[in-house]
C-alpha cells in the first residue's frame, strides 16, 4: 500500500469534524505530508508526538518509512521552511530524511477530532490514549468525547506525579503548590499562556479542582493563582507534565489500531521522542 493511501486510510478512521462542526478544510488543516514522497510503497509506520532526529534514525532502523508525528516537523507553526534555506540543522534534518526516503505526515487535527467508540461515538484520540495508558477510565467525570476530568481516591500530590512519571517515563514533573497536600480532582489544562487565563481560573475555582495538569505554563495568571491558594490553605497545585509529554501517549495509543486498520499487513510501532526535560537540581 502506498503512503497516500495509508495517509487516506487513517483520515476516514478519524471523525474529521473539527471544533466548529465542519468538515476539516483539507487546504487549511495542519495536517499535511510535512516532507516526502507519498507515492512511496509504505514499509512501516512510526507514531511520535514530535519528528525528532532521534525519532527519524530509530525509524531507519526499523525500516519504517512514514512518521506520522503530532506536532511540526520544523519548528512552527505551520511548518513552513521557506525562512530555513540557509540553517544548518534543517539542512542536516532535512537531509537525513531525504537519504532514506522517508516520510512525515503531521496528524494534528484529525486525532483529536476523534477516534471511533464501540457505540459508534467518537472521542479525542491524544487524551483519550492519555487516559488507557495512565489507567483512569474509572475516574473519568467528563464526557468520554473529551476526557479531560478526573477525581482519584485522595493521595498526596508526591504520589500523583510519581504515578505520572511512572506510567509515561518521565524524569521528572515541575510542580506548583506543595507537593504534599492531599489532592483528588484533576483537570488536563491544556495551555496556560496567558488568553483565556481568567476563564482558566474561574473554572479551577468554580469546579473544585485540585491539581492542573498543563501542557504550556507561564509564571503568571493561573500558575500566581494557583500559588496564593495553596500558600492559603487550598489544596491546589500545577504539574507541568509539558506539551509533548502530556499528549504523546496517545500517538503511542495509535498502536491499539493501526495494525488492525492495515490488517497486520504493515509494521507499526511507537517511539517515544522523550521528555522534553532534563532537571538540574539541588
Amino acid at each position: 500500500m502506498k503512503i497516500n493511501e495509508v495517509i487516506a486510510k487513517i483520515k476516514a478512521y478519524h471523525k474529521g469534524i473539527d471544533i466548529k462542526g465542519n468538515p476539516i478544510d483539507e487546504t487549511t488543516t495542519r495536517d499535511k505530508i510535512l516532507y516526502g514522497d507519498s507515492n512511496r510503497e509504505c514499509t512501516g509506520i512510526i507514531t511520535t508526538c514530535f519528528a525528532s532526529t532521534e525519532v527519524i534514525i530509530n525509524a531507519i532502523e526499523k525500516g519504517a518509512n512514514l512518521i506520522i508525528s503530532h506536532e511540526a516537523l520544523f519548528w512552527n507553526h505551520g511548518d513552513h521552511t521557506d525562512w530555513l534555506a540557509d540553517n544548518q540543522v534543517f539542512l542536516a534534518k532535512k537531509k537525513l530524511l531525504e537519504d532514506h526516503g522517508i516520510v512525515v505526515w503531521r496528524d494534528h487535527d484529525y486525532i483529536h477530532s476523534g477516534i471511533p467508540m464501540r457505540n459508534g461515538d467518537y472521542t479525542d484520540g491524544i487524551f483519550y490514549g492519555l487516559m488507557k495508558v495512565m489507567n483512569w477510565d474509572s475516574y473519568l467525570v467528563s464526557s468520554i468525547n473529551l476526557p479531560i476530568l478526573y477525581e482519584i481516591p485522595k493521595t498526596t500530590l508526591k504520589a500523583f506525579a510519581d504515578d505520572i512519571m511512572n506510567k509515561i517515563h518521565l524524569s521528572g514533573i515541575k510542580v506548583i503548590g506543595d507537593p504534599n497536600t492531599e489532592v483528588k480532582r484533576f483537570l488536563i489544562g491544556r495551555h496556560i499562556m496567558g488568553p483565556g487565563d481568567n476563564e482558566k481560573i474561574t473554572e479551577v475555582e468554580n469546579g473544585n479542582i485540585d491539581v492542573v495538569l498543563s501542557l504550556e505554563v507561564i509564571d503568571y495568571t493561573v500558575s500566581e493563582y494557583i500559588r496564593d491558594a495553596s500558600q492559603l490553605g487550598w489544596p491546589k497545585a500545577i504539574l507541568a507534565v509539558g506539551h509533548f509529554n502530556l499528549e504523546e501517549p496517545g500517538m503511542a495509543y495509535m498502536i491499539e489500531y493501526l495494525p488492525q486498520l492495515f490488517d497486520h499487513k504493515i509494521p507499526c510501532a511507537y517511539v517515544q521522542s522523550g521528555d522534553s526535560y532534563h532537571f538540574f537540581t539541588r
